[in-house]
């Protein structure tokens, strides 16, 4: 059973497709996944395969086309340039130190991270934000449905996040099912990517060494456990010409999972060791894919580390502890790859 090797002996285990590629392809390069799907783990092929054009609509992570409707990369761009200036915005005011972070993450820092960054926006917004939502997408479109027929009481004048203004200065109710629907996409997955990498961390890796860095412990965080641990790219005639194991119907699947556990390229890659960032640059790390390919990186990641640090910050300040009792953790199998549960306490604590 794949599983890394953090302090106190926890596991980690994963769900069994996850567990499956891990045991089965570990190392290889170019693999077939399926009839129809290859799967690239190779941080050459998979460079020449990201580089060779850019993701379509339908491949982009968040801006998929929205009630029909296609989301330019301009606006994609502009939409979390705005949620980045309330990130910003935020992080200007006086951060509740005092916070109690104890409990079950990341929900308690997803929750922790909706209030300081969108506290005074309207509740049909912030309820966008529930993680309960990712049960089904019907759940999200009725949400969304019902909060753009109700009446508009909110207008941009009134103390609103920049990203809430867009629903604010809607006109009518398609503009305003857009915009709520644009707010779930651009705000939810800063909160819900930040408090399930900071979660990715405490499991590793609490308690840490006081001498290494925040910026080490995610960085590391999002080797073992990329947030995206998959890039889908559909068939294209450029890939057949990259590599012919590759057909001209094959849909191709970027695995970083593999590629971030590769003993080829990582000394002891089940272990959590924060300090191996001291000499690697992030950027350039071969096969080293938490946020995307350098010629597309995801927008958000100026985003997710600040926030993520700051959250780490904090924990440790309190001298917060994954509860001792607790020895084993999940990683099922959604988009956004993470622990299930770490229940945090206070240091000595149970």
């Amino acid at each position: 059973m794949p599983r890394t090797a953090p302090p106190r002996a926890r596991t980690t285990v994963f769900a069994p497709r996850l567990e499956a590629l891990i045991r089965d392809h570990l190392g290889q390069d170019v693999f077939r996944l399926e009839p129809d799907t290859v799967g690239v783990a190779g941080p050459a092929a998979a460079d020449r395969i990201l580089a060779a054009r850019r993701a379509t609509e339908t491949e982009r992570p968040t801006f998929k086309p929205l009630h029909g409707r296609s989301i330019s990369r301009n606006e994609g761009a502009s939409v979390i340039r705005t949620i980045g200036s309330d990130v910003r915005e935020a992080l200007k005011n006086p951060i509740p130190r005092n916070a109690d972070l104890t409990g079950p993450w990341p929900l308690t820092g997803h929750f922790f991270l909706r209030d300081l960054i969108l506290g005074k926006d309207p509740y049909r917004l912030k309820l966008l934000m529930s993680r309960n939502l990712e049960l089904t997408p019907k759940l999200t479109w009725s949400v969304i449905v019902a909060g753009a027929a109700l009446p508009l009481r909110n207008r941009p004048a009134d103390g609103l996040t920049s990203i809430a203004r867009l629903f604010a200065e809607a006109e009518g109710y398609q503009d305003r099912r857009y915009a709520m629907g644009m707010y779930r996409r651009a705000a939810a997955p800063v909160c819900f990517t930040v408090s399930t990498l900071v979660a990715n961390a405490l499991w590793l890796g609490a308690p840490f060494d006081e001498s290494v860095p925040n910026r080490h412990l995610v960085h590391e965080a999002l080797r073992l456990l990329p947030a995206s641990w998959n890039i889908l790219r559909n068939a294209s005639p450029e890939y057949p010409e990259i590599d012919p194991r590759i057909g001209p119907g094959d849909d191709v699947l970027i695995l970083p999972l593999l590629s971030h556990r590769d003993p080829a390229l990582w000394e002891a890659p089940e272990e959590f060791r924060p300090e191996r960032w001291d000499g690697l640059d992030p950027d350039t790390a071969p096969g080293y894919l938490p946020f995307g390919h350098s010629s597309e990186r995801c927008w958000g990641r100026h985003m997710v580390m600040p926030l993520a640090e700051l959250l780490l910050d904090l924990i440790r300040e309190q001298g917060l502890v994954v509860d001792p009792a607790q020895q084993q953790a999940k990683v099922p199998l959604v988009g956004l790859l993470g622990v299930e549960e770490v229940r945090l306490v206070k240091g000595g604590a149970r």
